[in-house]
């Protein structure tokens, strides 16, 4: 029953990314480019939404949809790793032209292309997880 919800989320999610044009190559381009404020109003909203929504499930000590309680674990310091995570996300994001949200949702709009997006996200991940204990976390 999970796993259909979660597929059913997933769906929506999908949908909202393409209807939104978050999936688009070109809003993504013109984002990078400092043309446009399309993406960074998403994010922005995103963000908002996210901040509010933590708050509530702090202080209202909201369950999650099972009924389970949600953990919220203080955020690492650190400000070296986090840089170059960034860096590196949006230089992936930047040479794809997507971030892994979309991958599935421009997969699913028949964009075949980001094949090679989904193969290379996999092949890092794998390979992630071979170098992640010698890795300076």
């Amino acid at each position: 029953m999970r796993t259909l919800i979660h597929l059913l989320i997933g769906i929506f999610f999908g949908i909202l990314l393409f209807k939104s044009e978050a999936a688009s190559w070109f809003r993504i381009y013109e984002m990078f480019q400092f043309d446009a404020f399309h993406m960074y109003g998403i994010m922005g909203s995103a963000l908002v939404v996210g901040m509010i929504m933590i708050q509530l499930i702090k202080r209202f000590k909201i369950k999650s949809f099972y009924g389970e309680k949600i953990v919220i674990l203080p955020k690492e310091k650190g400000f070296k790793r986090y840089m170059f995570g960034g860096i590196l996300f949006g230089l992936g994001w930047a040479l794809a032209g997507a971030c892994p949200g979309p991958i599935f949702t421009l997969l699913g709009a028949g964009f075949l292309p980001i094949v090679v997006v989904l193969v290379s996200a996999i092949l890092g991940t794998f390979i992630y997880g071979i170098l992640k204990n010698r890795l300076p976390h």
